[in-house]
């Protein structure tokens, strides 16, 4: 055992029972700080009582988190998934073992957690803090950030991945709508100091120190926002060495390559924080974003649309990538589902967009939603390492899971719940296990959702990467959300159902504080969306926007869909 040593133990005991007997083991398995401590821990879980009230305790807390809401629609299966398992898989796998059977690592991946953490905001909102101080910690004087790291040490990567920084900007916003916990805008937080990567360097591995010279949230967000602000001839935003796809390291290394995606997620950035700079009083910021805003949107629509969706980036060399033109990677999807999660892409061309999502990348057949299509093998793009993934695999061409659930939500907020929630279900890996053929043919667990499905011959709908994935998280937010409609504005919620029109009526139990609100929605005209009526314990409401209240008591809430 050790450091760089295999991590291998066997234990071996014999025990004599007698006939109907009985008996209690306990095997302890952990680390400590020392010897000593690891002696006084073993000490006192010898006593089998303090083993059963440990045991005790850990259910209580398991109980108390996933707890917080609990749905019960006409769709079972969704149910599971959403009373338990999805944020059970994001606490427990990725942010505090940040391990699982597929990756064995333990780093903290800068865009990884702040995501995962976005799900926390209802159980756990003190997390969700806790996790934007610490990331806002591994970014640099220059704005850029780490990659990922190791906490124990702070080694990590400083790359050029484009989109790595924004999620810090893009979580603090998501965290200060939904719980409108202003004051963490006025944490100070240092910053790292290190060499910053040569021109021909796209990453490298070192141990940062930590500068003297702090920012607040505030300043840090808007550090990365400004870094971010690079574009490329079209007046796209600038690749760098890849943007959320990892895979696509190639397309602009060279520092001329531009993400449509990118533009896209940027401008949702700054839209968000349109607001939060005029909290802020910081005007020429607001204005700054309000013209970069509309500059890029006019860019993309007027350099990236590609007669039916839209382009997924230029080359170094302005070849377009995710064009018809292409022999490979005609369509990906994530430059589609963004013109529509960011809200700004022209109505009938994001409309056009999603039709050729449907129809070039969702497969209800083997029920999987491909990342794009056709993926990389022989063809003459060289995007990056992308292209050294078995056609049809993971980030090739296969269904991403996390990206699959970012159609899942431009379909809703296209209003369109009867799509977004057959998709929906369409992904539920339970769904892909009700049979011996089935279970067969996904090979993975039914009650955590895969980061990735195949979608090549002859292991078409193979999970792979299960436990840890980003889309645990964002499987969650969008069914609560975006889906049941059930969405937390400070001390309120918003009640915004988008919902199959085949749904008479479902319930949410939400527990704020001490008080326990039971809401129950009815849908008589079979809608998908809109709100008609709200009463809280009987009292009618204007709008529909639900007051919450932290006083102990349980409270009834009735919602007409009209």
């Amino acid at each position: 055992t050790g450091s760089g040593f295999y991590p291998c133990a066997a234990i071996q005991i014999n025990v004599q029972l007698g006939p109907g007997e009985k008996k209690e083991l306990v095997f302890l398995l952990g680390q400590g700080k020392n010897i000593e401590n690891v002696l006084n821990i073993s000490q006192k879980y010898r006593i089998i009582d303090n083993v059963r009230r440990e045991l005790k305790k850990v259910k209580e807390l398991w109980n108390e988190k996933l707890g917080i809401i609990q749905v019960r629609t006409p769709d079972e299966t969704m149910n599971i998934m959403l009373n338990g398992w999805l944020l059970y898989q994001v606490i427990s796998c990725r942010l505090w073992a940040r391990s699982a059977f597929y990756q064995s690592g333990g780093a903290y991946g800068f865009r990884d957690q702040l995501q995962d953490v976005m799900t926390l905001i209802y159980a756990w909102p003190e997390l969700t803090r806790e996790q934007i101080m610490l990331h806002a910690s591994r970014q640099f004087l220059e704005g850029d950030v780490q990659h990922w790291w190791h906490q124990e040490s702070g080694k990590g990567i400083r790359s050029k991945y484009s989109d790595d920084l924004l999620w810090l900007a893009y979580v603090t916003a998501d965290y200060i709508i939904c719980t409108g916990d202003w004051s963490i805008m006025d944490e100070e937080i240092p910053y790292l100091d290190g060499k910053p990567l040569d021109e021909d360097i796209s990453e490298s591995y070192d141990m940062p120190s930590v500068s003297e010279i702090t920012g607040t949230i505030y300043e840090h967000c808007i550090k990365a926002i400004d870094k971010a602000l690079q574009f490329g001839e079209h007046g796209i935003p600038l690749i760098g060495s890849g943007d959320w796809n990892d895979g696509m390291n190639t397309v602009g290394n060279k520092g001329k390559g531009e993400s449509v995606w990118l533009g896209w997620f940027l401008c949702t950035i700054m839209k968000k924080f349109i607001p939060i700079c005029e909290r802020m009083n910081d005007k020429e910021r607001r204005e700054e974003f309000k013209t970069q805003v509309s500059k890029i949107t006019e860019a993309i629509e007027k350099n990236a649309w590609d007669g039916s969706w839209y382009l997924r980036a230029f080359f170094d060399d302005g070849t377009p990538l995710g064009s018809a033109q292409n022999s490979e990677c005609r369509i990906d999807s994530i430059a589609q589902s963004w013109s529509v999660i960011s809200g700004l892409g022209d109505k009938q061309r994001t409309k056009e967009a999603l039709n050729a999502v449907e129809n070039h990348l969702v497969n209800k057949d083997e029920g999987i939603i491909k990342l794009f299509s056709p993926p990389f093998d022989k063809g003459e793009l060289e995007p990056g390492y992308i292209k050294g993934y078995v056609p049809g695999v993971r980030e090739n061409g296969g269904q991403y899971t996390h990206a699959a659930l970012w159609v899942i939500l431009a379909f809703a907020k296209m209003g369109d719940g009867d799509k977004a929630h057959e998709l929906f279900s369409m992904i539920n890996p339970i769904n892909h296990s009700r049979s011996n053929i089935e279970a067969a043919r996904y090979k993975t667990e039914p009650y955590v959702l895969a980061a990735d499905v195949y979608a090549v011959h002859p292991n078409t709908g193979r999970g792979g990467w299960t436990w840890y994935t980003g889309g645990a998280g964002w499987m969650y937010r969008i069914g609560i959300e975006h889906i049941l409609g059930i969405k937390k504005r400070g001390e309120s919620i918003l009640l915004d159902p988008c919902i199959p029109t085949n749904w008479s009526e479902y319930t949410v139990k939400y527990k704020y504080g001490k008080s326990q609100y039971e809401i129950y929605i009815r849908n008589p005209q079979g809608l998908n969306k809109g709100v008609k009526k709200v009463t809280l314990d009987g009292n009618e409401i204007i709008g529909n926007i639900l007051k919450l209240t932290n006083d102990g008591k349980v409270h009834a809430v009735k919602v007409i869909m009209g």
